[in-house]
């Protein structure tokens, strides 16, 4: 019984949050599973992410603080931008072109498929366009 109690107490431990640091902030990844991963952007103000789409990857964000544009559409001639204000949430299913791009510090709580590498870059300001 001792065996089997620290077994599950191994498997139960808490990870550690594993903090990416990123050119327009950093990220938190608190979650990580075969089904979902959990992380929160930290966003500086007057920073970007990539115009990026995803092949795989499905994700919802919850502005927690902050204020910040989404510009998302099916194609480069289609973006629209949104405002985006605390308490909100976005989803992006796969295939969406999106960008956020952060009018001042935000903190976005974003719940996504576990496909982290699916990131297909068509812009980027730190260079990082594929």
């Amino acid at each position: 019984m001792e065996r089997l109690k620290a077994i599950l107490s191994e498997k139960l431990k808490t990870k550690k949050i594993e903090r990416i640091d990123k050119p327009w902030g950093y990220e938190l990844l608190w979650a990580k599973t075969q089904n979902y991963v959990a992380k929160i952007l930290v966003i500086h103000a007057g920073q970007a992410l990539s115009l990026q789409f995803h092949r795989q990857k499905e994700e919802t964000m919850y502005l927690e603080s902050g204020t910040c544009e989404i510009e998302t559409g099916e194609s480069r001639d289609h973006l629209t931008k949104l405002s985006f204000s605390p308490g909100e949430v976005f989803h992006i299913p796969p295939g969406r072109l999106h960008r956020i791009f952060a009018k001042t510090e935000c903190r976005i709580f974003e719940v996504s498929t576990p496909h982290l590498d699916d990131v297909i870059r068509l812009e980027d300001n730190y260079g990082r366009a594929t």
